[in-house]
């Protein structure tokens, strides 16, 4: 069975909430450096390839209009709230509750996405865009992963 943009999306969902476990537990020094930019990049190279490759193709649906306004606005939710904990030194209390924030909503967006969203999504979208949709999601987050590693 050829992979759908929603194995796609799971296996990055799986990476996040495997980084963001890491860096709740994580001690201040170079490893929780190194975690954050991890998670950062791939927070970045996904919301951005799902975005172009599930949540645009969802707003063309009047079905999809709504959902997909919420799970943008929580991209940007996440994205300041990263945004925030880059400008900080990565320790101390403000740090460590940014961090306890960015959980909370990472695994509230992910279970809304993975518990409703995808079942939408798997009604509007033909089976022939679900595998189309997938090989651009990842060639599309691939190179966004290469980009922002390069930034870094």
């Amino acid at each position: 069975m050829p992979e759908t943009i929603f194995d796609a999306l799971r296996e990055s969902h799986t990476t996040q909430r495997s980084l963001i476990r890491k860096l709740m537990r994580s001690k201040p020094g170079p490893e929780r450096v190194t975690l954050f930019t991890s998670l950062r990049i791939e927070l970045a190279s996904h919301e951005a390839a799902e975005e172009r490759f599930l949540y645009v193709p969802m707003l063309m649906d009047d079905r999809g209009l709504h959902p997909s306004r919420d799970a943008l606005a929580d991209h940007h939710t996440m994205d300041e709230l990263v945004e925030e904990m880059q400008t900080r030194g990565h320790s101390g209390r403000h740090w460590t509750s940014l961090v306890r924030r960015l959980s909370e909503e990472l695994h509230e967006h992910l279970r809304e996405e993975e518990r409703s969203f995808f079942q939408l999504a798997g009604k509007i979208l033909s089976d022939a865009q679900k595998t189309g949709l997938a090989k651009k999601y990842r060639k599309d987050f691939h190179a966004m992963q290469v980009k922002l590693s390069k930034n870094d």
